[in-house]
């Protein structure tokens, strides 16, 4: 039974489809998006999208189905796939294991998709891929930037790693912030798992961790924390604290005036959506490292093409950004059709034997490509810092970056 707020939230995500494809309620939190043509004589082929479209990762969520459905619709507008239309499945996970599980079990035993997309924090990830690749016997694309460590055959990973996100930022930091940093997380496996190749990092190029701490997914004051920072001298705090806690966070760092005496905030996560949770002087100078941010769109043409089209259909919607993995889908499903394409089929194995060396020309960011044997992405990567209100593009990658993963 939906509250009053997710039916609203429901209602507002129905509306962003309302396009040329019919939008079928298919069960509570299930839609099928179903293009004019879907009669052809061969049958559809169906993607399954698992997205938290409510609950508190809804922003990434709604992002990650609203960019399906754009894909979804250039495959169509197009001529379909193998001469087959495509059909969108959707599923809402609510941030919720139990929640994902249940509706992700739809997908595959009641709507029978070809594959699945979807999903941002590691612990749904973990809860769905059971469900999907071992007794679903499916395809299953992550698309968010993530811990790294996952090798399960079937499951492709379309964001960033720490390596990707982190070993050309840690000595950046250093030499734009200092060498004392503290790491502030989130209790729970990817800020554990990514500050113990960041510790590492830091280490190797001459800086030292002086604070390190982990709070309660819904912590919010962090006086304490800040008062330590300011003690122990701290150059750059590294921060992996996820909403609700980052916000207050930083706010409270620049009311101690971290930011003021020249102090460095990081946080790989943060990108065009970090402006909704903090004024832009309390976060100015933030360093982030993403594969994309809008301000690649001004030099890029395709990238600029991609986040026009984005905007031109989901008009003041959830954001296209690389923090809640509307890229990683963008890149997962056009691997995937292009894997699709060369085998000729749908079938699992022929489909994954050609995703394992799948690459894309165009993209969000740029090109990318799967590392044979690896079932993850190199990609371009960024260097951004927060200046007046927007992301200014520092450093960029030479070339795609390998994920050093499996």
């Amino acid at each position: 039974m939906l509250n009053d707020r997710q039916q609203a939230s429901r209602r507002g995500f129905f509306n962003q489809f309302a396009l040329a494809s019919a939008a079928i309620a298919v069960g509570t939190g299930g839609w099928v998006f179903r293009p004019k043509w879907a009669n052809a004589a061969l049958g559809p082929i169906k993607i399954g999208v698992a997205a938290d479209l409510t609950g508190p990762l809804g922003f990434g969520g709604g992002a990650q189905a609203n960019v399906a459905r754009m894909i979804v619709k250039q495959i169509n507008d197009s001529g379909g796939l193998l001469g087959r239309p495509v059909e969108l499945y959707v599923e809402d996970t609510a941030s919720n294991e139990a929640v994902g599980v249940a509706n992700v079990r739809k997908l595959i035993q009641r709507d029978k998709v070809d594959m699945v997309i979807g999903g941002i924090t590691s612990s749904l990830r973990n809860a769905l891929k059971d469900v999907i690749v071992s007794k679903g016997k499916t395809i299953y694309i992550y698309p968010e930037f993530y811990e790294g460590k996952e090798c399960t055959p079937y499951l492709y990973c379309s964001g960033p790693t720490p390596s990707q996100q982190t070993d050309n930022l840690i000595p950046w930091l250093i030499k734009n912030g200092g060498k004392r940093f503290a790491l502030t997380g989130a209790n729970y496996i990817w800020p554990h798992t990514l500050n113990a190749h960041v510790r590492k990092l830091i280490e190797k190029w001459g800086g030292e961790v002086v604070q390190e701490e982990y709070f309660p997914l819904d912590q919010v004051d962090f006086s304490s924390t800040v008062n330590r920072v300011v003690s122990n001298k701290v150059n750059v705090v590294f921060n992996t604290v996820i909403p609700p806690g980052t916000g207050p966070l930083f706010k409270q760092l620049y009311q101690a005036g971290f930011n003021k005496d020249g102090g460095r905030l990081a946080c790989v996560f943060s990108d065009e959506l970090q402006f909704a949770l903090n004024q832009p002087e309390e976060i100015e100078g933030l360093a982030t490292s993403l594969d994309y941010f809008q301000a690649v769109a001004q030099d890029d043409p395709i990238s600029r093409k991609i986040q026009t089209e984005y905007d031109k259909q989901f008009p003041n919607k959830q954001m296209f950004a690389a923090g809640g993995g509307a890229t990683g889908v963008y890149r997962g499903l056009k691997l995937w059709e292009a894997a699709v394409r060369e085998a000729g089929t749908v079938e699992r194995d022929p489909v994954a034997a050609a995703l394992d060396h799948a690459k894309i020309a165009e993209g969000p960011g740029g090109p990318a490509e799967m590392v044979p044997g690896k079932r993850h992405c190199k990609m371009n990567m960024y260097i951004a810092v927060a200046k007046g209100g927007k992301f200014e593009i520092l450093d960029r990658s030479v070339g795609l970056v390998d994920p050093r993963e499996c």
